[in-house]
């Protein structure tokens, strides 16, 4: 079964973050990743541009409505994701809890229906 690990994290606190402390954490995610790649569940991600390059679109009394910025003001934004395929929901879970950004935020996981 596929798995979307979404990775929610604040924005803020990334921008402020020291060259140094964001060049570790990037390796990180490397070695994250290589780590999914070598086990052979890795099926696919990526990093979001900030929120604030975010557009909604919403059908409104048949009309199309387009607005700039983020569907909701929250405290952790939506920052990117991994495609992984498990045999079941714990695994993918203890992949969840190996991501670097997991002490920093969010990671939320969810099954793939289709």
């Amino acid at each position: 079964m596929e798995y979307m690990i979404l990775i929610y994290a604040d924005e803020a606190r990334h921008e402020t973050m020291p060259e140094g402390q964001m060049a570790s954490l990037m390796a990180d995610f490397a070695r994250y990743t290589q780590s999914l790649e070598e086990a052979g569940v890795l099926r696919g991600g990526g990093e979001l541009a900030p929120v604030r390059s975010a557009t909604c679109v919403r059908l409104q009394d048949g009309q199309v409505v387009v607005t700039d910025g983020p569907f909701a003001e929250t405290r952790e934004q939506l920052g990117g994701y991994y495609l992984i395929a498990c045999e079941h929901l714990d695994e993918a879970l203890a992949w969840a809890a190996r991501c670097p950004a997991a002490s920093l935020g969010t990671i939320e996981v969810r099954p793939v229906t289709a």
